[in-house]
């Protein structure tokens, strides 16, 4: 199994990558979660999906497996910034506003991350083995770009999964609430422990 980070600069280097990837994304949040998200073509997409964002892709002999988009939280499109300072400021009616304890950061070292899955095609007695390949790989394309942390939403279990998979320091910065049928919490979380480790715009394997 490899893990691709995608940007808009490499993603003509990886063939249909980015397109299998979306179609995934399809096939987890609108075909399984029910989710009303905007589709084409077989592809899930929404206005985050911008220049500004990074893909990290688990594929094995050309299928996705899981994914993530990580995305600045300094970036702007239009009238949306990032996920949760848009859903905090009113403008997605799908997330609460008070998803965050605090006003939602615009800094240089905070990324985001969302779309966070694994396909079905993940064996159980392998899921731990490569949830822990794709939240390495965010954390480090994440400290890559110059973060030390990433914001998103996890499973109201994150603490005792993160200890599970043996990853990144977090601490919760949200209630836990009732998302599309999914108790979840907003979790920051520390990914300056890559440190020199932090891998480029690259693939990794995973035996």
């Amino acid at each position: 199994m490899r893990a691709t980070t995608l940007s808009f600069l490499n993603m003509h280097q990886h063939g249909e990558l980015f397109v299998n990837f979306l179609r995934a994304r399809r096939r987890i949040f609108i075909d399984d979660k029910q989710w009303d998200l905007p589709q084409v073509d077989g592809m899930e997409f929404d206005q985050y999906d911008t220049p500004r964002a990074r893909w990290i892709v688990l594929h094995e002999y050309g299928e996705v497996m899981g994914g993530v988009r990580l995305m600045p939280t300094t970036s702007t499109c239009a009238q949306y910034s990032y996920m949760l300072r848009d859903a905090q400021l009113g403008m997605l009616p799908d997330i609460p506003q008070d998803v965050l304890f605090f006003k939602a950061p615009v800094r240089d070292d905070i990324w985001e991350a969302t779309r966070l899955f694994l396909t079905n095609a993940v064996p159980a007695q392998r899921r731990i083995a490569v949830q822990r390949m794709l939240m390495n790989q965010m954390a480090g394309a994440a400290y890559a770009m110059g973060a030390s942390h990433v914001l998103g939403i996890v499973p109201a279990t994150f603490s005792r999964w993160m200890t599970r998979l043996g990853l990144m320091s977090a601490v919760p910065v949200g209630p836990v609430q009732n998302i599309d049928g999914d108790r979840t919490q907003a979790a920051l979380m520390n990914v300056s422990y890559i440190g020199d480790t932090a891998p480029t715009e690259s693939t990794h394997t995973l035996h």
